[in-house]
């Protein structure tokens, strides 16, 4: 997710915009009378754009000068015939759906037609109604695929803050903030729960810095190293310091000189590590183990946690003056679940990612979206990345369906936003918390079935579109994350 060219965070909404579907069909027939007709059908019955090309040769100079939805073709045409119009068009990878037209006696070549990727074929001459019907559902599920292809445009166009992928207003301000601390040696606390991204977002914080960026970034995974090994794993350790000890080692402080030291779960460091800790970020120097000599470091420190520190502090469990110190900046980043519109992104980045070599990637059906869309993600992106990469070595057909995701991924029955009970906080307070959750779900949902019209939403919901236009502002609410691509 790591990209050349970054989008300055503070224009990062503006990016937001959402790419129209093409909707327009390109009719390729060699006799003239058949394509008026056709046309003239198309566009009364449709309403759709409909071009005419009179054989493959100049169906491929059209199609290289503007997008369409949908080729209708004869197979039996001068110059280059409807299968050699195909096999062009699956070599080129373009992004259109084929409709086969052809006589009575060539439903062989239909047939091979289909092999070679047409979505479905009709004889000559065909039943205007059916024609307009199959159409129709091509241009249903050739929208579907056009979502996905405005999906990966934003995945390598827009929405991206380095190594972060998001159209979340919430992460517009996190990424607005990373911009502002890039170029300084503040340090950072990131926060959120298990699978959110705290070290990619630790990592965007390094790229994004002009002078440390020269520099590595060093990640220390701090609860899975005792305290002995925590130890020489930050300071580093002189020959013969402890049992084991060969040579003179360097420490984590040291590789990161110049650079960024990350970490993670710093909730997780013993109390007297805590106390050492303190120093090398007051001091920014320390010695390793077993020697006398200082040794001073130039090196950012971005902390993370799943845990709330603030409450850690309180209970006694970790050092109040290590907290503050930490706590200069701090980052709370929001679970997925809070960030619905970044779903069917990062689902669709992570098809790619897990492809089949050699593969385009699978792609993602409105059911198996609606599945994603709907569950709750306790385990948040990386629950999300595991997901997808099941479901893409699973499908078939080029096509992510909803049993191709994990059995798991179903939304919980009953009372979604049950609260516990807390007599230590008064009834009227829990009472807004509970109102404000269901009312944000109340109008995503809403909005997801209206496609992102605030005005069908409103009637939906029996207020006025100025109450429904107030409350989505209130919530945050990206109305564009719900509107076709």
């Amino acid at each position: 997710m790591t990209s050349a060219v970054q989008p300055d965070p503070k224009d990062a909404a503006a990016t937001a915009s959402t790419v129209e579907p093409v909707r327009r069909i390109l009719l390729v027939e060699d006799e003239e009378d058949t394509r008026t007709s056709f046309q003239q059908l198309l566009n009364m019955a449709l309403g759709i754009e409909v071009d005419l090309a009179a054989d493959g040769a100049q169906a491929l100079e059209m199609l290289d000068k503007k997008p369409y939805s949908i080729v209708v073709t004869d197979l039996r045409m001068p110059k280059v015939d409807g299968l050699k119009l195909i096999g062009e068009i699956q070599a080129r990878r373009l992004p259109v759906t084929v409709i086969v037209t052809t006589g009575h006696g060539s439903i062989d070549d239909a047939v091979h037609a289909m092999r070679m990727g047409a979505y479905d074929f009709l004889t000559k001459p065909p039943d205007p109604q059916h024609l307009c019907l199959l159409i129709e559902r091509a241009l249903r599920e050739r929208t579907l695929q056009d979502e996905l292809a405005a999906l990966r445009s934003q995945i390598t166009e827009r929405h991206r803050f380095w190594n972060v992928l998001s159209k979340c207003p919430k992460m517009y301000d996190i990424f607005e903030l990373i911009g502002n601390i890039a170029d300084t040696t503040t340090t950072v606390l990131i926060e959120g729960e298990t699978g959110t991204g705290k070290e990619q977002v630790a990592r965007a914080i390094h790229q994004a810095s002009a002078e440390y960026r020269k520099g590595p970034f060093v990640p220390v995974h701090c609860a899975a190293l005792s305290e002995a090994l925590l130890e020489s794993e930050l300071f580093g350790h002189e020959k013969g310091s402890f049992t084991g000890a060969a040579g003179q080692r360097k420490g984590r402080f040291e590789i990161a000189h110049g650079g960024t030291l990350f970490l993670d779960e710093v909730a997780d460091i013993p109390m007297s590590m805590q106390v050492k800790l303190l120093r090398v970020l007051q001091e920014r120097k320390f010695e390793r183990v077993g020697g006398n000599q200082p040794i001073e470091v130039d090196v950012r420190v971005i902390g993370a946690t799943n845990q709330g520190l603030e409450n850690l502090v309180k209970e006694g469990k970790f050092r109040e003056d290590l907290y503050y110190r930490l706590n200069v900046v701090k980052i709370e980043l929001p679970p997925l679940r809070r960030r619905p519109e970044d779903i069917p992104m990062l689902a669709t980045y992570f098809a790619q990612k897990y492809a089949r070599p050699g593969h385009n990637a699978a792609h993602i059906s409105k059911e198996a979206m609606d599945r994603l869309l709907a569950f709750s993600w306790p385990g948040n992106i990386r629950q999300l990345e595991n997901a997808m990469e099941r479901a893409s070595v699973t499908a078939r057909d080029g096509e992510i369906k909803p049993e191709n995701l994990p059995r798991d991924l179903v939304p919980k029955t009953g009372r979604r936003a049950s609260m516990n009970v807390d007599l230590a906080r008064p009834l009227t307070e829990q009472l807004s918390e509970l109102t404000s959750s269901f009312e944000e779900r109340y109008l995503r949902k809403a909005l997801r079935k209206c496609r992102g019209h605030v005005g069908r939403c409103a009637k939906i919901s029996g207020l006025s579109r100025r109450s429904i236009s107030a409350k989505i502002a209130h919530y945050k609410i990206d109305t564009s994350a719900y509107k076709p691509k």
